[in-house]
């Protein structure tokens, strides 16, 4: 059987996309304002897509609810509570992309996998364990993104800009139905560079 093609340049993904990122009415207004220039990246080890600034893919709606669901369902006492929620859009080149929707990618996901069983093993260490309902709490997923990531570093290969995957979430929407009610596309994006700017998204009349 001969040898699949290799089309690494098709992983450099053409045009811009609008992105959508669910915060509290004063980050987005000192962002529009030009008080800071972007967003804080999430580094926390149930990240999905591993660390990067996190946007629903044209999807204001599912930003809006989950800045909801940060206002309503945390104490107001914790980190992630939202006083004020709000959604900020963002003008995004998703550049060299780990696209997990593209067969080269979840080939090189898979193999990072096998990397991490490794380095725990050699640790003596147990592999993370994604949780939670639909797994929102993807502790392994993260860890097998960033050795996604570390590898490339090892390997001098070039460094990703973008994380981008869609997920299946929530209950079915009918039934019988393969479709869930809050599927979505997510991005994270490690290079801030690529987003090329903020906007406040227009409410339709």
């Amino acid at each position: 059987m001969p040898a699949a093609p290799h089309y690494a340049i098709y992983q450099r993904l053409p045009g811009l996309v609008l992105g959508f990122h669910g915060c509290e009415e004063d980050t987005a207004a000192r962002l529009l304002s030009g008080g800071i220039k972007h967003l804080k990246p999430s580094t926390n080890p149930y990240d999905w897509l591993g660390h990067g600034v996190y946007f629903w893919e044209n999807d204001p709606l599912r930003a809006w609810e989950f800045a909801q669901d940060r206002h309503l369902q945390v104490a107001p006492d914790k980190r992630e509570h939202i006083k004020k929620p709000f959604v900020i859009g963002a003008v995004i080149d998703l550049g060299l992309c780990l696209n997990l929707t593209d067969r080269r990618a979840l080939d090189e996901v898979q193999r990072a996998h096998e990397l991490l069983i490794q380095a725990m093993a050699k640790l003596n260490e147990p592999l993370p364990v994604n949780k939670g309902q639909d797994f929102g709490a993807r502790l392994l997923d993260r860890a097998v993104i960033e050795a996604v990531h570390g590898a490339r570093e090892d390997n001098a290969m070039a460094s990703y800009d973008t994380v981008r995957s869609p997920f299946p979430e929530g209950n079915k929407l009918y039934e019988g139905a393969g479709f869930q009610a809050k599927n979505h596309i997510q991005i994270a994006v490690r290079n801030l560079d690529c987003i090329k700017g903020y906007f406040r998204p227009i409410e339709a009349a």
